[in-house]
């Protein structure tokens, strides 16, 4: 074919979320990706020779993804949920000890709050805090697959005071004023951070953006592991677009974008790597990051708008869960989230030390177990193995650029250096080799990120966040506005994290950029 009725440029989650919707409403849909696979972000590999077990290489959890899309699209997917909401090591007046949070809090979390404080003021303000959380994420989680809603919309379903705290005055004085213990604040604060390089009192307030999306989730906030995998998510919104008649094609790089006209088809040229080609498209939805996009369209490469990631992704492989000194069971701590020097003071001070150019140490970052919730991606492995995946925050892109390889070597060694200092014995005593005997440790930085998957700057969210919401005076004079997927082109649209409500693994950007095609051509979506 020469001309399709969409092309999608990147076969990502949201990409191919677009192309489902898409092809089951009836239209002719292209999905070009540059990489040998579908998935992006969210895909599963063996990255450990000697080894079966199966990692999330980039993204690694699923919380904003809708149940709406995975009923809509028939998804067969499973996720699960983690035991453990998170676990916080720390020494209290010279004793190892730490903060225990189950996800489905009970007893034992407030237990664990009075033990770490002295009282049941912490918990009791944890509580009172997160019920409010709660009012804004119920006015805002069922209008994310919907056009969007005026901020006078969302903030009339909220009380005023909650609204200050959490949209309009920087997140770190509002859990000042909410919390009085470092550590508690700091593991609020670190939903605030994930992907988001930002002082916890940037006035610019991204880190409250950062911080509603991450509790904002199918109106829980709830962090799941999905069976198989990130890329059992993926893989399933592929056969769920193909079995819709979505032609996907691999190994297909774009290189250019026409934007076309009111009565002009746009175009996209791609290469197959032995011969160009180029297609018509009643509408390009792009899957790829703004900043790429606009190279795409031919506008040139911007330095000074080129988004920054700042995160450090280390995949291991170990023989068994190591002991903590806080004598905590590591099938607990290490099933939801395990904090790592992210006290607020300790993530201020690492903020601090990456906006002076240097690499935080202590390097705060969380670690996660995933093979505790979902053991197939283990493989055919002794008993006890498992995956440790490790998070880091404030490690700006820009740290690496003059050494990037050694700056990396320096990022895993503290961040290993963080983990030992929690454990009764070191990491390496328990990590796992391959047949050539190196350690099985993989790491990502934000450069790495951008080589392997044409992020700019290795951001996770293509770029900072938007609020999920339009502003009051914003005009919402088109379909693609009204969806917050629009570009300066009538036919071309956002579809991938850079949307209006994009960032992280959630199908929300294809799944709207999808329905303002479909509004701006009088059609429905199938469900």
């Amino acid at each position: 074919m020469t001309r399709y009725d969409v092309v999608v440029v990147g076969a990502g989650h949201n990409g191919l979320t677009a192309a489902a919707y898409l092809a089951r409403a009836g239209l002719s849909v292209l999905v070009l990706e540059r990489s040998a696979h579908t998935g992006g972000a969210a895909v599963s590999s063996q990255a450990f020779a000697g080894h079966p077990t199966r990692l999330s290489r980039y993204s690694y959890l699923v919380s904003l993804l809708p149940d709406q899309v995975v009923a809509d699209l028939g998804l067969d997917l499973r996720l699960l949920s983690r035991p453990t909401a998170s676990y916080s090591p720390t020494v209290r007046g010279g004793r190892e000890t730490g903060l225990l949070v189950e996800r489905e809090e009970g007893e034992a979390t407030r237990a664990s709050f009075r033990e770490l404080t002295g009282s049941d003021e912490a918990y009791d303000a944890w509580c009172a805090f997160y019920a409010e959380v709660a009012t804004l994420t119920a006015a805002v989680a069922p209008t994310l697959l919907d056009p969007l809603p005026r901020e006078g919309e969302i903030r009339e379903q909220v009380d005023a005071a909650t609204w200050r705290a959490l949209v309009q005055q920087p997140l770190g004085a509002t859990l000042e004023q909410r919390f009085t213990d470092d550590l508690v604040r700091g593991v609020v604060a670190t939903d605030a951070l994930i992907g988001t390089f930002a002082s916890l009192h940037d006035e610019r307030l991204a880190q409250n953006r950062c911080f509603l999306y991450h509790v904002l989730g199918n109106g829980t906030g709830e962090w799941r592991v999905p069976v198989g995998g990130m890329g059992a998510v993926t893989d399933a919104l592929a056969r769920a677009a193909s079995a819709a008649g979505a032609d996907l094609r691999t190994g297909a790089g774009v290189s250019a974008v026409h934007p076309g006209g009111e009565d002009e088809d746009a175009s996209v040229t791609w290469h197959d790597g032995t011969h160009e080609h180029t297609v018509r498209a009643g509408h390009v939805l792009a899957g790829v990051a703004p900043w790429v996009l606009r190279i795409l369209l031919g506008e040139g490469e911007d330095p000074a708008t080129k988004p920054e990631g700042s995160q450090l992704k280390v995949n291991l492989l170990v023989s068994r869960l190591p002991l903590l000194r806080s004598g905590a069971d590591p099938e607990v701590a290490f099933a939801g989230t395990l904090h790592l020097a992210e006290s607020a003071s300790e993530l201020e001070a690492a903020w601090a030390a990456a906006s002076r150019g240097e690499l935080p140490d202590p390097l705060p970052g969380e670690v996660y177990c995933h093979s505790l919730t979902d053991p197939s991606i283990l493989g055919d492995v002794p008993p006890g193995t498992h995956t440790l995946t490790y998070f880091g925050l404030h490690t700006p892109a820009s740290l690496f650029a003059a050494d990037p390889v050694g700056t990396r070597e320096e990022a895993v060694r503290r961040a290993v250096a963080s983990l030992d200092a929690v454990l009764a014995e070191p990491l390496d005593s328990v990590l796992l080799r391959t047949p050539d005997g190196a350690p099985c440790i993989e790491a990502k930085s934000p450069l790495d990120v951008e080589a392997d998957l044409a992020m700019p700057g290795g951001h996770i969210f293509h770029q900072d966040l938007d609020w999920p919401w339009a502003p009051a005076r914003a005009r919402l004079d088109s379909p693609a506005a009204r969806w917050g997927v629009q570009t300066p082109y009538e036919r071309v649209l956002v579809c991938g994290s850079g949307a209006r409500r994009g960032g992280a693994v959630s199908g929300i950007g294809g799944h709207n950029a999808a329905h303002a095609v479909l509004e701006q051509l009088g059609l429905r979506s199938h469900r």
